[in-house]
């Protein structure tokens, strides 16, 4: 009787050991994918970093992280014309890779020292479609539908995918340059508010006085033209 309670015991015993063991390496292996998983979207950050952020598409991938997520998982790191042969050469030296001249497929390098160009809408022409703004990977257009649409000139990364989506061919890819921004500034209609306007405008939240380097009261910065 005594030995087959001890057998039983035995067994008991030897389950729960079993079944404990079985834990402990479920948790292991878990603990191991997660840090697999966390080396990985270290990684994937750390090319994304290397990348020119232009979201132009001509990697063949929707934007700059995707490509880095592909390229963490073997993709050719000689796809980016915009980064071109600097940014192949970083990113061979980041995964220890052998840089490769840029593949022809998607487009030639971009680091020649050209004037960068930016998308410019002849807003006159501008129908306010929208088509423009879906297309801009950075949010670089502002507009809205049945109204004129303009380009942030600092935003835009000139990767041209709003100037065929256009219906009235009415975006232009002009040099980013200071003469350039300065003239397309100067198109903007500049309206001088009256006295009134501008009292019927101001909320009286006193910020103004608080950053003026000229410290005027804010009755004077209201009067100021």
């Amino acid at each position: 009787m005594l030995s087959a309670l001890g057998h039983s015991s035995f067994i008991a015993l030897s389950l729960s050991a079993s079944l404990a063991l079985l834990c402990v390496g479920l948790l292991l292996r878990w603990i191991g994918i997660m840090h697999r998983l966390q080396q990985q979207h270290s990684l994937i950050e750390l090319i994304n970093a290397e990348l020119p952020q232009t979201q132009c598409g001509q990697c063949s991938y929707p934007g700059c992280l995707p490509y880095a997520c592909a390229i963490a998982k073997g993709e050719a790191i000689n796809k980016c014309p915009p980064g071109g042969t600097h940014t192949i050469r970083r990113l061979s030296r980041l995964l220890n890779e052998q840089a490769e001249a840029l593949d022809p497929a998607h487009g030639s390098p971009q680091h020649t020292p050209v004037p960068a160009m930016i998308a410019s809408i002849r807003e006159d022409e501008c129908i306010g479609c929208t088509k423009c703004i879906v297309a801009c990977p950075v949010d670089a257009i502002l507009g809205a539908p049945k109204l004129m649409h303009t380009v942030i000139a600092e935003h835009c990364t000139g990767c041209d995918l709003c100037v065929e989506p256009c219906p009235v061919d009415c975006i232009d890819m002009v040099m980013s340059s200071a003469g350039n921004e300065s003239n397309r500034e100067s198109t903007i209609p500049k309206t001088k508010l009256s006295q009134a306007s501008r009292e019927l405008a101001c909320i009286r939240c006193g910020y103004c006085a608080e950053v003026c380097p000229e410290n005027l009261l804010p009755q004077q910065l209201l009067s100021h033209s």
